[in-house]
């Protein structure tokens, strides 16, 4: 049975919905009601629910009604229809709709507890075959998210957790780390693993071409739309839409991506007509965007309509027993791409490469490993094939020295690999930052910290 599971009750009549808040709270689940169906559905659009209890007949808009919209929108949501008319035609009816299953009026608590119980656990049960399946199907686990610190097997286990839902998920973390790689694991524990997913840079995007990037535009809307043009939101409908640097996004992108997000439709630029979008969002950061609400450059609706379920991704620096498990995979990667047949890596070298802080995280890494494999003319990887990236450490000084020798060493070895990759690359820092698996703005940081002119 999911835990702490959010249900919520749509019924017109008062003492129905304190009733069931009362009986369900007592074990443990978050309950929020609604007197209405479009309060319900207005509800549904804001947060996510695992269960709603719903009432077949309530004035304006009824249960049917509500039901198939629910279904419509979110298919993975289990629904128990309420009716006082305990008929065998509207029972029929609602569960063509799509319920779970039905209870007639009037119910005791323990009998709503007991068919809240069994939807409960049929969801999860649903959730971890289709989990199944897709790791079976795709090969999800250590191919995909690599690490054996607890923090990493955190993140593991969310994304398998929220991979199956259509919860939109915040992915933070620095430049480097793989948050596009976290955000392709989701969409392939997804039921929309067969679709689309794609990526949305908003780094990169120039911000008067944004809007069309994301919408669409048709021919003639502005100067240069010599062809109607599909958006991201359309190529990704019925699949994933990653925005990779969200905290990047200008605010007057922010509201247009804030009413696609509630009203699940775009415009192109240059047209009138609405089109309906069905994509689930994952958006990543290396920026606190808590800060930036406090600062104003980012909306608050915004950061909580994108963080429902947050991950947050350590630095590489912070997880260090994964590094042997990460140069491993990257050296099985690089030798089948690069046709090579190297053994694998000294202790020396390894040495090496576990006491480097590695600013550009991941990223960095599978470039140093990359290059080794391609300039080394060993059987293993040794410190000197290392050498490029200011990683050879002498393993016997380094046991020796003491802590404050070691971390000037490190520091001092860090600039001296930025001031040569800058020389090779004649002061060019897009290429020196590329080179070295970071962006810019990290390396820019580093050559004020460094004070490299």
């Amino acid at each position: 049975m999911i835990k702490n599971a959010n249900i919520l009750v749509i019924d017109d009549e008062e003492s129905m919905r304190d009733s069931c808040l009362q009986t369900l709270s007592r074990k443990g689940y978050n309950v929020e009601t609604a007197g209405n169906g479009i309060k319900g559905l207005e509800m549904l659009k804001e947060k996510s629910y695992d269960l709603v209890i719903l009432d077949l007949k309530m004035p304006g808009l009824n249960g049917l009604e509500v039901l198939k919209i629910i279904k419509q929108d979110n298919p993975d949501i289990v629904v128990v229809v309420i009716t006082g008319h305990a008929t065998v035609e509207s029972a029929v009816e609602a569960m063509k709709q799509g319920a779970y299953d039905f209870i007639p009026k009037p119910f005791t608590p323990e009998s709503l507890r007991m068919i809240v119980q069994r939807a409960l656990s049929t969801r999860e049960l649903a959730l971890e075959n289709l989990l199944l399946r897709t790791e079976l199907k795709l090969g999800l686990g250590q191919e995909v998210i690599i690490g054996s610190e607890d923090s990493m097997k955190s993140v593991e286990q969310l994304v398998r957790k929220v991979g199956p839902t259509d919860t939109t998920v915040l992915i933070t973390g620095e430049s480097g780390t793989g948050k596009e790689v976290i955000a392709r694991a989701i969409h392939r524990c997804s039921s929309r693993n067969d679709k689309s997913f794609v990526a949305v840079d908003c780094s990169s995007l120039v911000e008067s071409l944004f809007e069309s990037e994301l919408f669409g535009h048709v021919k003639g809307s502005f100067t240069g739309a010599v062809e109607t043009k599909y958006g991201r939101f359309e190529l990704a409908n019925g699949g994933t839409l990653f925005f990779d640097e969200i905290g990047n996004v200008s605010l007057s992108i922010q509201s247009k991506l804030l009413r696609v997000l509630q009203e699940r439709e775009i415009i192109k630029v240059g047209s009138s007509q609405v089109v309906k979008v069905d994509v689930r969002i994952i958006a990543a950061t290396n920026k606190d965007l808590v800060q930036s609400v406090k600062d104003g450059t980012f909306r608050e609706d915004l950061f909580y309509r994108l963080s429902v379920v947050p991950i947050t991704i350590p630095p590489l620096r912070e997880r260090k027993g994964d590094i042997p498990l990460l140069t491993k995979h990257f050296l099985e990667k690089y030798n089948k791409k690069r046709g090579k047949n190297i053994k694998g890596i000294s202790d020396e070298a390894m040495h090496a490469l576990v006491e480097y802080d590695w600013p550009g995280n991941v990223r960095e890494l599978e470039n140093a490993i990359e290059r080794a494999v391609v300039l080394t003319e060993h059987e293993t990887i040794e410190p000197a094939d290392l050498l490029y990236y200011g990683l050879t450490i002498d393993p016997v000084s380094e046991i020796q020295g003491n802590s404050e020798d070691k971390v000037r060493r490190l520091v001092d070895m860090e600039k001296e690999h930025i001031i040569k990759a800058l020389k090779q690359f004649n002061g060019h820092r897009g290429n020196t930052a590329e080179s070295l698996g970071i962006d810019r703005k990290t390396l820019r940081l580093k050559m004020k910290a460094y004070g490299i002119e």
